[in-house]
């Protein structure tokens, strides 16, 4: 039996294009949370790193954090959206 499926139009695959691109940034901003935290962790440790240094690179890590969350989170949308047929 022979089954017909809907065309892939040039639209879809631009959709999926930018699925795959959020979810890439996604893990870009952990790896960049995971990097501000170790360079946090080596500062603290060092005598001549400054004070402020680690609470800031926390929050910048925290705020990378909650973009991957939020890049992940609008990729599903986007899915949600193709599956429904746009």
């Amino acid at each position: 039996m022979v089954t017909e499926s809907a065309a892939v139009t040039s639209y879809d695959t631009e959709l999926l294009d930018r699925i795959v691109s959020l979810r890439s940034d996604a893990e870009l901003m952990e790896e960049y949370a995971r990097r501000l935290r170790g360079t946090a962790a080596v500062l603290d440790g060092c005598p001549a790193g400054p004070a402020w240094s680690r609470p800031a690179l926390e929050r910048q890590a925290a705020a990378c954090v909650t973009a991957a969350e939020q890049l992940r989170t609008a990729a599903e949308a986007l899915l949600a959206h193709a599956r429904a047929g746009g």
